[in-house]
């Protein structure tokens, strides 16, 4: 067992083990050549070129004889490679080390990423672990457990209480609650009964459902879901297209000058063939790379630790740039906006009654419920005395009937509750329809049962509770500049339009499936091109995938929004959005200042080289020394 788990862990992290090694190898050569071990050195050093520069040699290789194009993969092997040369050539061992640390460099590189490769095969595996691998058919009266993938349409399939719903379906018998949060971003669990259709990966509640799939396993909403992720995150965006063309350009001219500069100077200004090739394998050390590398990924690393010192986890470099210029921000609502949990709102006692009585009466009935909203109302009564009901009784879809000290009670909707009241007061109904308009959930609490019949004590309003720093964080972002924010959800048009009030989003996109987010997206997109998703749900992973930049909550998210987002705001705090805006912008400040820097030193060497005004000694310290100066700029941002 832990032989095999070994080897699959040395497959899956072979690069990061490669650069690890190299790092390793070439330190201790240096400190073999520091200390005059020069026959040690000799070993250690090869072993870490071979190493670290195996899997750029190959891309190199491969990407010159199959695609004929040039790359930067093989510009540094040529140059790492061409400053061992002349090391050992002209006996100046130090050489190698330079030559070593560009391949480490580049070792790096490469295992960042395999590190994001490895990180988009997780989301999906972990979207294809939310459906079970078996159901439970009905043939010939009997259950038999067959796999999804034997599903036929026309099957009819057996749900109980608490399973996951294994495929897309119509009930034809029984009646339940499902808890679609995770697929629609519905707040509130959805009553469902016979001819109504339910999702794979959605949870049952407390009734048994026979269901009949209707299409076939691999057209469910969550295997849709499944593909959208594949092709949004497989998907290449312009900025890697420009950055891949520039490396092969770059590549192209080096290569082009580096031979042109060991071929043509004896012949147009009678250099000696020694010092045209001296100089030539000087170009290609001094026009390496390494400071353009130098002046990018420090100043990201930078920026990356310090917001995961602030609670937000840029999952890599590329995506602390493209922060910076979001133009247009999408919110989910439940669990992003709000707290995804429902509560008492508001408690609307009767004139005879109080605020205690209300809740005492409600809390007491619902003690044994399971639904969220009988939970919402022992919570907030949890401070106040009361005794559970006795004799208590489930209506589905309608209340719960219970009997408290030798007293019938009653918790339900407006509907039920007239089943045993005639008339509900008028002040009370005006004020329930208005918390219903705004998106709440309204309950009624009557008492009685003898000869006076029952009376209304009071009605409660549920919600979901909005984040309280969800206002000042969109205010925050408008005043960064942010042109468009909006809100998706597919929570009903009233709740949607009340909670983007609450907080200030003017244009809100209501009753969404996962697909109907991405294709917002990606009409955001063409508008605005740069476009940040911020969710939390299953059923947000497409739109994450899609976006520019997708941003997840930390605490609240689900796996699978966590493994597709690049940036997870580890505390569920909104307020930081506009800190990874602002520490995105600032990176790119510095990166453009290093690079001005950096191609600044390139062009300096390379014109000093041409002149002869520099030998090799000179050139590698220029370089490196520009390396150094670009590393400490980007430093900064770990203030």
């Amino acid at each position: 067992m832990y032989p095999q788990r070994f080897t699959q862990f040395t497959e899956e992290h072979a690069d990061t083990l490669a650069a690890l090694l190299c790092g390793l190898l070439l330190f201790l050569g240096w400190f073999a050549l520091h200390f005059g071990w020069l026959g040690l050195a000799l070993l250690l050093l090869p072993a870490a070129y071979v190493i670290g520069g195996y899997e750029s040699a190959r891309e190199g290789l491969t990407t010159l004889f199959k695609e004929r194009e040039l790359d930067v993969d093989l510009l540094m092997i040529v140059a790492a490679v061409g400053a061992a040369s002349l090391g050992l050539w002209r006996r100046e061992y130090y050489l190698i080390i330079d030559g070593a640390i560009l391949i480490l460099i580049f070792a790096i590189s490469g295992a960042l990423e395999g590190y994001a490769m490895r990180r988009t095969e997780r989301s999906i595996r972990s979207l294809m672990s939310l459906t079970p691998d078996t159901a439970r058919v009905l043939r010939q009266e009997r259950e038999e457990e067959v796999s999804i993938s034997q599903l036929k349409v026309g099957d009819e399939i057996v749900v109980k209480p608490g399973e996951l719903i294994p495929t897309d379906g119509l009930i034809v018998s029984g009646y339940s609650t499902l808890n679609q949060a995770a697929i629609t971003g519905e707040s509130l669990p959805v009553e469902k009964t016979v001819g109504e259709e339910v999702f794979a990966g959605t949870l049952n509640g407390y009734g048994a459902l026979q269901i009949k799939v209707h299409k076939p396993a691999e057209s469910s909403l969550i295997q849709r879901v499944i593909r959208l992720v594949e092709q949004a995150q497989t998907e290449e965006p312009p900025s890697q297209q420009f950055i891949d063309r520039f490396e092969r350009g770059y590549a192209k001219v080096i290569v082009v000058a580096g031979v042109l500069l060991a071929v043509l100077p004896p012949f147009l200004w009678g250099w000696s063939w020694e010092t045209t090739i001296y100089r030539a394998l000087t170009f290609l050390v001094v026009a390496s790379p390494c400071a353009l590398m130098a002046a990018i990924m420090p100043t990201l690393l930078s920026g990356i630790a310090n917001g995961a010192r602030q609670g937000i986890l840029f999952k890599n470099g590329a995506q602390l740039e493209k922060i910076g210029k979001v133009r247009a921000i999408a919110f989910d609502k439940t669990g992003t906006l709000t707290t995804g949990q429902v509560q008492v709102f508001q408690v609307i006692p009767a004139s005879e009654y109080t605020h205690k009585d209300v809740l005492q009466a409600a809390a007491a009935v619902e003690s044994g419920s399971e639904h969220p909203i009988g939970k919402a109302i022992v919570q907030a009564a949890s401070d106040l005395d009361w005794v559970s009901a006795v004799e208590v009784q489930a209506i589905p879809g309608q209340g719960i009937v219970g009997i408290v000290k030798e007293q019938k009670m009653i918790v339900g909707n407006a509907a039920f509750l007239q089943q045993y009241v005639i008339n509900l007061p008028e002040e009370l109904r005006e004020m329930a329809q208005s918390l219903e308009q705004e998106g709440k959930t309204v309950v009624w609490v009557a008492s009685g049962g003898g000869e006076e019949g029952y009376q209304v004590m009071g009605a409660i309003a549920i919600a979901d509770e909005v984040r309280k720093q969800a206002a000042a964080t969109i205010t925050r972002l408008k005043k960064l500049g942010v042109e468009q924010i909006v809100m998706l959800t597919g929570d009903n048009e009233e709740t949607a339009h009340s909670v983007a009030q609450e907080v200030g989003i003017d244009r809100v996109y209501a009753q969404l499936l996962p697909e109907d987010k991405l294709d917002i997206i990606r009409r955001l997109q063409q508008q605005y091109q740069t476009v940040a998703m911020v969710g939390d749900g299953i059923n947000d992973a497409p739109a994450l995938a899609q976006a520019s930049v997708g941003i997840a909550m930390g605490k609240a998210g689900s796996d699978v929004a966590l493994e597709t987002a690049d940036i997870v705001l580890m505390a569920d705090r909104l307020e930081k959005i506009a800190v990874a805006i602002h520490l995105g912008r600032r990176s790119q400040a510095i990166v453009k200042q290093n690079i001005v820097v950096a191609l600044g030193f390139i062009m300096l060497l390379l014109v000093g080289n041409f002149l002869g005004n520099i030998n090799l000694p000179i050139g590698v310290i220029g370089h490196e020394g520009s390396t150094v100066l670009v590393t400490l700029s980007g430093l900064r941002l770990l203030k």
